[in-house]
């Protein structure tokens, strides 16, 4: 970056925080909230407050030098200044809808929302909503707080549009610690696919598509809470999720009740095309898509007619991953397969670094929908735990989650029993590349 465009993206920077100020209250408030995004944005090293403060903190007209009384306002303006988290968020979202959203007709997925559950891992007990839980970036089972993210992505860019912080059930019963972390009173205990869906409802921006990982694309409820709302979505579920494979009627038998994974392996070689979903920095980045429509099992009963989009990798012994999807029998298969690589965008920018902060600086002590925060460095009284900023998060391959509970019998929710293993077909699949007529 040259002179000439630094004193243009800092010229920027000063009108985007021109746009947000008023939220922040008083004069001093202001002024912190514009040198914070400063450190987050500048700041070599790890993004804490005490270096952050001591550099990016002044002089003003009535402080000549730094010290560190600078520091402990930084910390009074992340833990106790009273500013209205969902406000700045509502704005982010309108920034969104008016320098995003036109952009996304430039490609056929037009704009989407991507739904990412990120685990951060903590060393102590006291931040809020901590607990030995799954943490899908280390693959086992870690200390960590766990955070649940929209993000909205089109080719102009990827913001963070609404967020927030996964109480455990232990935690959102415990008012000892609720008082000591100043949960509000408010709060109560949501699953992880139950804040999804909220964050999905009460947000401005109208998305084509929505997309998540298996972890909420296998619970029912969060899929009921799209159909409702009418929203269409492509979510990956787990490979051994069941469909039926034809219309299921009353006296249909249990043996047209398939895993995904053995549909998948059905599919005849015309059935597969290939899509290009973007350019990496080695070369394009390609996968086969196939798919066929197929009939839901939802809440343990037939569910809606479905597409099943199944992606595979070009190697010589493919990964393959499978997802569901409500949209019309007549959608084409690029947007789908485009979608398919949505939440890839949220790995490469949204979430990865201080970005969450410079979207959307914490506000109050113990909010669960604010963002990330510093505030452990603050006194532990007043501490503002939030989630910080990373990469997504895959599921606990076992299912092992408080959120996501195992109903009578052993089997997870929304699967029927799925019988003797298949090697080969049992029903007739008319698939064309691409497309796939009714069963």
């Amino acid at each position: 970056m040259d002179t000439v465009e630094l004193r243009a993206a800092a010229g920027r920077l000063l009108k985007l925080h021109d746009r947000f100020a008023e939220y922040f209250g008083r004069r001093e408030s202001r002024e912190h909230s514009l040198q914070y995004l400063r450190g987050l944005l500048l700041a070599d090293d790890r993004k804490s407050v005490e270096p952050m403060a001591l550099v990016f903190g002044g002089p003003s007209e009535e402080r000549a030098k730094i010290d560190q009384r600078v520091v402990l306002s930084w910390q009074r303006f992340l833990t106790v200044s009273p500013w209205e988290a969902r406000d700045v968020q509502q704005e982010i979202q309108a920034v969104f809808n008016e320098e995003f959203v036109p952009t996304a007709s430039r490609w056929s997925a037009g704009t989407v929302g991507v739904i990412d559950g990120t685990a951060f891992t903590k060393r102590g007990t006291h931040s809020v909503g901590v607990k030995r839980q799954w943490s899908g970036r280390l693959g086992k089972k870690e200390n960590c707080q766990v955070g649940v993210f929209l993000v909205g992505t089109t080719p102009g860019g990827t913001v963070l549009l609404d967020h927030q912080l996964y109480l455990p059930k232990e935690w959102a019963e415990d008012a000892a610690r609720r008082k000591k972390t100043r949960v509000p009173a408010e709060v109560t205990f949501q699953t992880k696919p139950q804040i999804a869906a909220e964050l999905v409802g009460r947000c401005s921006v109208r998305f084509d598509w929505i997309t998540a990982d298996a972890e909420y694309g296998r619970d029912g409820d969060f899929l009921d809470a799209l159909e409702h709302n009418r929203q269409r979505y492509l979510v990956e579920v787990p490979a051994n999720t069941t469909v039926w494979a034809e219309k299921p009627l009353r006296a249909t038998p249990h043996a047209m009740v398939w895993q995904v994974s053995q549909l998948a392996e059905t599919l005849p070689a015309t059935a597969w095309s290939q899509v290009t979903l973007r350019e990496g920095a080695k070369g394009p980045i390609c996968f086969e898509f196939a798919r066929l429509r197929v009939w839901a099992v939802r809440h343990r009963h037939a569910g809606p007619p479905v597409w099943l989009l199944v992606r595979r990798t070009l190697d010589r012994f493919p990964e393959v991953k499978c997802y569901l999807s409500n949209a019309e029998p007549e959608t084409p298969l690029e947007p789908m397969a485009l979608v398919s690589g949505a939440r890839w965008s949220v790995g490469d920018g949204a979430l990865r670094g201080p970005v969450v902060d410079e979207l959307a600086p914490p506000h109050e002590p113990g909010d669960p929908g604010a963002p990330v925060c510093h505030a452990d460095e603050a006194r532990p009284e007043a501490r503002a735990s939030r989630p910080d900023a990373g990469h997504g998060d895959a599921p606990d391959p076992l299912g092992h989650d408080a959120s996501t509970p195992v109903r009578p019998g052993g089997h997870e929710p929304d699967r029927l029993p799925s019988g003797p293993q298949r090697s080969g077909p049992r029903v007739p699949l008319q698939v064309v590349a691409g497309q796939a007529s009714e069963l």
